[in-house]
Order: structure tokens, then sequence, then C-alpha cells
């Protein structure tokens, strides 16, 4: 199966055959590939494979992309990250291009052309208090699409609730992560072995505040 984003017209297709099933029509939602400008308005479909955009203005316009291709989600309240709360997803694709450059001010900027290359898809509800349920109604689609190259099954889907829990070089090319967690949330599809050293360390701060503990109720004992 092909990686990456897909064009689609006409009405969503669900492979019921396959046991694909809808999850979530979700009506009002803009949809902003890459760096371009946001398309709207338009109506999402979630189903258990795949998540679906069709233009409400063009209905013979739309983009599709399955779970399994979609790495990472999250949600995204940064003004800084983007100007208005949303649904931030990355695509793998399998195209070494990005559109993501320094280009945006020349005219391919504004139109894309290959849409496997785009890597980075964020959906705009214009109700954003639907970004939660939206959100978590990802996190169930994510778990019955595990990776399949992951051999390590128990080590799948974790989770990533602030930008300090992700590594210096990833979190570059994240900026939709905010830096309150309060403010973001996001799960992957993927990335185990980082968030299983996350994981690990929160174990280990665990442990150590035990020991603390112990140690105080020790020095309080010589008190007495």
């Amino acid at each position: 199966m092909a990686l990456g984003l897909r064009p689609i017209t006409g009405d969503p297709a669900i492979d019921r055959d396959n046991a694909e099933e809808l999850m979530r029509v979700q009506p009002g939602v803009d949809i902003a590939l890459a760096n371009l400008p946001r398309e709207s308005p338009g109506t999402l479909y979630i189903t258990t494979k795949q998540v679906i955009w069709v233009s409400d203005v063009d209905k013979s316009k739309g983009y599709a992309v399955d779970f399994l291709s979609i790495s990472l989600h999250a949600v995204s309240r940064d003004p800084d990250a983007y100007s208005v709360p949303c649904l931030y997803t990355q695509i793998e694709t399998e195209a070494d291009e990005d559109l993501n450059s320094d280009n945006s001010d020349s005219e391919e900027s504004t139109h894309v052309h290959d849409l496997s290359v785009v890597r980075e898809m964020r959906l705009i509800p214009s109700d954003p208090t639907q970004l939660d349920s939206l959100f978590q109604v990802f996190c169930e689609c994510a778990e019955l699409n595990p990776d399949p190259n992951n051999e390590d099954q128990e080590e799948e889907h974790d989770w990533i609730t602030s930008a300090d829990q992700m590594e210096d070089g990833e979190a570059e090319d994240e900026d939709y992560l905010s830096h309150n967690p309060t403010n973001t949330l996001g799960h992957t599809n993927g990335h185990q072995d980082l968030a299983h050293n996350i994981l690990e360390l929160q174990i280990n701060d665990e442990r150590f505040e035990d020991a603390e503990e112990t140690e105080h109720e020790g020095d309080d004992s010589h008190h007495h």
C-alpha cells in the first residue's frame, strides 16, 4: 500500500466488504496542507481505516489518507504554531521532497501538484470545542491500525503530552507542539523507542520520589 495523501473525487468510498466502518462525520472543517493556504469549508469523514475530507464547495475535490500513513496526531492550541486551534497530523511519505520548504513566495507554493509529498495536514473545525472528541476518535482508529513493521506490540501507541518529551531534532519539525502541556495533547502511531524512554524516565522519577520519602521518614525517626 502506498504511503501519503491522495486525491479523491465524489462521495467517500468505504470498503465495508473489508470491515471498514464510518466512525465520525464532522461538517464545517477547514483543511490546510503543509504550509499552503487553508481550504474551506468541507466535511470530515473518519473511518476505521482512513481520514477523508471533501470540499462542500466542489464535491469533486477531496483528500484521503490511511491511518497507517499518519505517524502522529495532536491537538494544537498554540497561536505561535498556528493561528487557530486545529488537529495537527504528520504523514509518512515515500518522497524525499517536502512542501514545507522556503519557496513559500513562489506561485507553486499556493498549489499542491503532488499530494504524495505532503507531510503535514491540519484539520480546523469551525467549532474548536470539537477538537478533543475528534482527537479521541483519531486515537481509537490509530489503535485499530498498528504499525505492521513494529514487532514489539506492547509498546505501540504511547502518549506524547508536551514538546519537552520529544527529541530535539524531532521537536524542531513538530512546531505544532506547545511548551505548555495543558494546551497540547499528542498521540504517536510509532516512535515507540522514544515514548518508551519517556515512560522509563517517568518511572525512575517516581522511584526517586519514593526513595526521598523513605529517607525523610528515616531522618524523622532518628529525631524521636
